[in-house]
């Protein structure tokens, strides 16, 4: 039940010279389907990630921190869905091992050089031998258009693939960047979020992607909640196989660093956009902006705390202007100096808050017609600084709870 979200067109795609892209179907997803994806990388590739903070970090999670650590290169990206290899132990990262143990046979490179990722149900352990039954498959249908496909095998409740692509320009000079997502629920990140890998032909040194993939998390995929809870297996990569005619970027204080930044957090924030349009039994997106906060985890303090609200979010399932519940989030922030009669609200075009109390000319007939369309816009003003954010979420339905009461079954 995607709000305004197609699935994506192959076509729209664009190849990213030294990424291919296989996929199949191994049995591990319960409801059948494809459920394998294999990224092949050329040599050369740099690789940098972001995971999740959860204490019960999954093992894939466990084993790619370990190698991206390293230093060593990186030549495949391994993906299962249908189990999140989590909870399992010693057991669970050497299944994790033997995965990358098989890729690496595959396509004739070290085990080292591959990172293994998955999602799906947790406390159930990983069929590896599943992965390498069907892995020759993933091999045979390795291509560098394939990135519509590998966005569908990575789903678990997700309704539609989710992949984008931009081109851009660094020091005059072509450069192109295309990603797939998957996650739908259990999506709040602490520093990244979901599964998403973004791939770009651009030259950069190691030193900077790394410090590019912490930025556009922040300014994408951190941007982004469910319902709140962050999962076990939540990562985001980013890959520059350096295939491009254009300079190298060699630190983040020039001029380049900006260009392809402003590519690569473009197709990260439709990325994450399509996550929240695609929430479990979502009927509205809801893009949250607030104003005048004293500082950056102000605002995101204030953001999330309107959408991560159960009562705010089933409100706008319904579309009851319980302008209560909007109130009651933004106490709930945590700023302790909030000066409340400072506080203006909007839905939509719609003024509802006015100096922490109802607008003067607020009427409840407008703030339903606000909250009726399928996309709405709620402005916070603080009228505490300067400083602005801005969070994508969904609202709760019924269907939000029948699909997880139902996800093992």
């Amino acid at each position: 039940m995607a709000v305004n979200l197609k699935p994506p067109d192959p076509a729209e795609l664009l190849p990213v010279d030294g990424v291919e892209l296989g996929f199949a179907e191994a049995g591990i997803r319960r409801r059948g389907g494809r459920d394998l994806m294999l990224m092949r990388l050329a040599p050369g590739s740099r690789v940098a990630g972001v995971f999740t903070r959860n204490s019960f970090a999954a093992a894939p999670v466990q084993v790619c921190r370990r190698r991206l650590a390293a230093q060593r290169p990186v030549r495949a990206l391994i993906t299962n869905a249908g189990n999140a290899n989590c909870g399992t132990g010693e057991a669970g990262v050497r299944a994790a091992e033997r995965t990358c143990e098989a890729v690496a046979r595959a396509i004739g490179c070290a085990a080292a050089e591959v990172l293994p990722f998955s999602t799906g149900v947790i406390l159930e352990d990983l069929p590896v031998e599943r992965i390498e039954a069907a892995l020759p498959r993933c091999v045979a249908t390795l291509a560098a258009a394939n990135w519509a496909d590998a966005a569908a095998a990575i789903m678990t409740t997700d309704t539609v693939p989710k992949a984008a692509s931009r081109a851009g320009t660094v020091g005059g000079r072509r450069v192109g960047a295309t990603g797939i997502a998957k996650g739908v629920g259990m999506l709040q990140p602490d520093m990244a979020t979901m599964l998403a890998y973004v791939a770009t032909d651009a030259r950069i040194s190691q030193p900077a992607l790394e410090r590019l993939v912490r930025e556009t998390a922040d300014a994408s995929f951190n941007r982004v909640t469910i319902d709140g809870d962050t999962s076990t297996n939540d990562s985001f990569v980013l890959i520059a196989t350096g295939r491009a005619d254009a300079p190298e970027i060699a630190d983040a204080a020039t001029p380049a660093y900006g260009e392809l930044k402003a590519a690569i957090v473009e197709v990260s924030r439709q990325l994450a956009q399509s996550i929240a349009r695609d929430g479990e039994g979502a009927t509205k997106f809801i893009t949250v902006q607030v104003a005048g906060a004293a500082s950056e985890p102000e605002a995101v303090r204030v953001a999330k705390a309107i959408a991560h609200s159960p009562l705010v979010k089933t409100a706008f399932f319904a579309s009851d202007p319980n302008l209560g519940r909007l109130l009651m989030a933004i106490g709930n922030a945590g700023i302790p100096d909030l000066d409340v009669s400072r506080v203006d609200l909007w839905l939509g075009e719609v003024k509802v808050i006015e100096r922490g109390g109802r607008a003067a000319s607020y009427r409840e007939e407008d703030g339903a017609r606000a909250m009726r369309p399928a996309e709405i816009i709620v402005r916070v003003a603080l009228g505490r600084g300067s400083t602005e954010t801005t969070v994508w979420t969904c609202d709760f339905s019924y269907d939000y709870v029948k699909i997880n009461a139902e996800y093992r079954t």
